[in-house]
């Protein structure tokens, strides 16, 4: 530099000095390029699949609410059920008992029905991993992802954070069926809300592309479902899935059913 200011005079320092400016103005369009949906649904995997210590997922328990309404073929509401739940958040794992049934306080037969609902869900779930990480409030995982192709929308803002918008849609139309669940999984379609700061879950809408038969249409079948969760990050860093909403329509045996739920999760606190 020295030798060539000294025979081409000072003419040549603005183009060294515009060289120098296009050279950092590339590294930082580098760095400020925007991520990819790959890119984004990968971080939240990964964030949502990383080995916690007990001092990164402080115990936790917190009231939930879940309404559930059952409507006849006009669309009225011929039965109702409200239900109160404990919920204790411990090692990563979530647990529930029930406190409330329809404002008093549950019997026999409700605690059973309650057994009966987790040991059906279990046996949907199988062994997957998509049952292994429901345990843990973790509704991301490599295995459920992998079945998706996902489209990125734009940016939005989701209780006040900004969040990256991701369309979702199953790869194809027939894949792998190892569990009674992947029936209902392959033909799920939506979209995400992904957390820009921290890639957690935020928010996401889940709809059903075609009826599912289950065990061949034996047992029943599900028409339609509509599927709303939010989840809320706490001040100490934690998010919990904090409200959601449902529409089910389907048939079980020989009776055609449609379901409603809401729920609702409130009074966080720490436990000792």
């Amino acid at each position: 530099m020295r030798s060539v200011l000294k025979n081409h005079g000072w003419a040549v320092l603005p183009l060294a000095i515009g060289l120098c400016f296009a050279s950092l103005s590339r590294l930082a369009a580098a760095a400020d390029a925007p991520l990819s949906a790959a890119e984004i649904i990968s971080k939240a995997v990964a964030r949502a699949e990383r080995p916690n210590t007990p001092s990164e997922q402080p115990n936790y328990t917190y009231t939930k609410l879940t309404v559930t309404e059952e409507l006849d073929s006009a669309g009225h509401v011929k039965e109702r059920q409200e239900k109160v739940y404990q919920v204790s958040f411990r090692g990563g794992s979530s647990s529930l008992k029930l406190l409330e049934v329809n404002g008093k306080a549950p019997g026999d037969a409700d605690r059973k029905k309650q057994t009966e609902n987790e040991v059906n869900l279990r046996q949907l779930l199988g062994q997957s991993k998509i049952a292994r990480a429901d345990k843990r409030e973790n509704l991301l995982c490599a295995e459920l992802i992998d079945r998706y192709d996902f489209k990125l929308m734009g940016q939005i803002a989701v209780n006040g954070r900004m969040a990256y918008k991701l369309r979702f849609h199953p790869k194809a139309p027939e894949l792998p069926v190892h569990h009674m669940i992947d029936r209902l999984l392959n033909r799920l379609s939506g979209t995400l809300w992904i957390d820009a700061d921290e890639f957690e879950l935020a928010r996401a809408d889940i709809y059903l592309g075609s009826e599912v038969n289950l065990l061949g249409g034996i047992i029943g079948s599900l028409k339609r479902l509509s599927f709303t969760i939010t989840r809320t990050r706490l001040p100490e860093g934690i998010w919990f899935s904090t409200s959601s909403n449902g529409d089910f329509e389907g048939r079980k045996l020989l009776d055609s059913t449609r379901i409603k739920t809401r729920s609702q999760s409130t009074n966080f606190r720490p436990l000792g």
